[in-house]
């Protein structure tokens, strides 16, 4: 039983995708705290069930009954949560003696960032009480959970996200949906939602700062932002004000993005927080030179200068200055693109990602017991 606060578009809810699909010979329900979206059509693995527990804002302990009668019903060998917002209902699940207990971090909290707050701290201690194993999906996370959290360090094991690099690859021919041309346009893109915490307007002032930067390269740069969310129409509008609105395509949400990434030349990643980005490890198994912030498990992905670019966070005139760099110097882009590519090949394959959880889990089967 995977069981999170909501099943819908983003990399954590991705991931949990991954592990379904790639692990068929268990059984698999998605359990959401809040609710299950058209997102579970990514779900290929026959029998899976989906279950929403429609909780409106607020603590969950009075959903502790029926979510143990559910564990009592469908009788899951291990239950998974992922991130605070799940992790209190390892509570019944330590009441119903489910066999093996998981939960993992994937990131900071949006309230939280950097996971200072002693509140989530003392929260995570209560909660992860009766949890078996935790898992870090980066070497931040991992630090946070064996430090201030307190956990031991046998508890804890780092999985790091892994791309499936057989759907995202280079690609010689632009899909039917792509607007701009390859060699004629220079292509910067980002992939998430557009939320405070992902930053996307520090992005869309870096690139309206290249007017200046690069008023050569400026006629042929062109922007995308895959994704919709709370700041999409603040990035439209911020565009069309700066006369910039015709070199940027802001589509919104995306079925295609494994179609569409390898037409990015540069890719950007300005969030303020990130645990193992997956939409990052995408545009480098794709082939695109990345710039991303140095913050969380960005730098286990990006050695700056090494296979891309790092910047601090919410500074855009660095993210800037980094794009010009780029738009630039076509050596060093190609010379980051292969680099990233080459990196996610040898270290971040969906395969490893795969074979660590399902070992994991496995560990159920061999009578694990509370």
């Amino acid at each position: 039983m995977h069981l999170l606060h909501r099943f819908d578009t983003g990399g954590l809810e991705n991931g949990v995708v991954n592990v379904i699909n790639h692990l068929p010979a268990f059984r698999h329900a998605v359990v959401a705290v809040t609710e299950i979206t058209a997102f579970k059509e990514r779900v290929k693995a026959p029998g899976t069930q989906f279950i929403a527990l429609n909780k409106p804002p607020g603590q969950g302990f009075w959903l502790y009954p029926r979510v143990y009668r559910l564990l009592r019903e469908l009788r899951p060998a291990v239950v998974h949560t992922r991130n605070l917002g799940a992790m209190e209902f390892q509570l019944p699940a330590w009441a119903a003696r489910v066999p093996l207990r998981v939960h993992s971090e994937h990131g900071w909290d949006v309230n939280d960032l950097g996971g200072v707050s002693r509140t989530n701290q003392r929260l995570r201690r209560v909660y992860g009480s009766g949890v078996h194993r935790f898992v870090a999906l980066s070497k931040a996370i991992e630090t946070y959970l064996t430090g201030p959290v307190g956990f031991a360090a046998e508890r804890v094991q780092r999985i790091c996200n892994g791309v499936d690099t057989q759907r995202f690859m280079p690609a010689a021919v632009p899909p039917e949906a792509w607007p701009y041309r390859r060699g004629e346009h220079l292509v910067i893109g980002a992939v998430g939602r557009m939320q405070a915490v992902k930053d996307p307007l520090n992005l869309v002032n870096a690139f309206l700062s290249l007017r200046e930067l690069c008023p050569a390269d400026w006629p042929r740069l062109r922007l995308v932002m895959l994704g919709g969310g709370p700041l999409f129409d603040a990035a439209r509008a911020r565009l069309a004000e700066r006369s910039a609105a015709d070199q940027a395509w802001l589509p919104g949400d995306r079925s295609d993005v494994a179609a569409l990434l390898p037409n990015f030349d540069i890719f950007a990643l300005p969030s303020q927080a990130e645990g193992i980005s997956n939409t990052l490890l995408e545009a480098m198994a794709c082939g695109c030179a990345p710039v991303a912030t140095d913050v969380g498990g960005n730098p286990e992905l990006v050695e700056n200068d090494a296979n891309g670019l790092l910047v601090p966070v919410q500074d855009s005139a660095a993210l800037a200055a980094a794009l010009a760099r780029l738009v630039n110097d076509a050596a060093l882009r190609q010379r980051l693109a292969e680099a990233s590519l080459a990196r996610v090949r040898a270290q971040f394959s969906l395969d490893g990602m795969i074979a660590a959880y399902g070992a994991l889990y496995a560990s159920a089967a061999r009578g694990r017991s509370s």
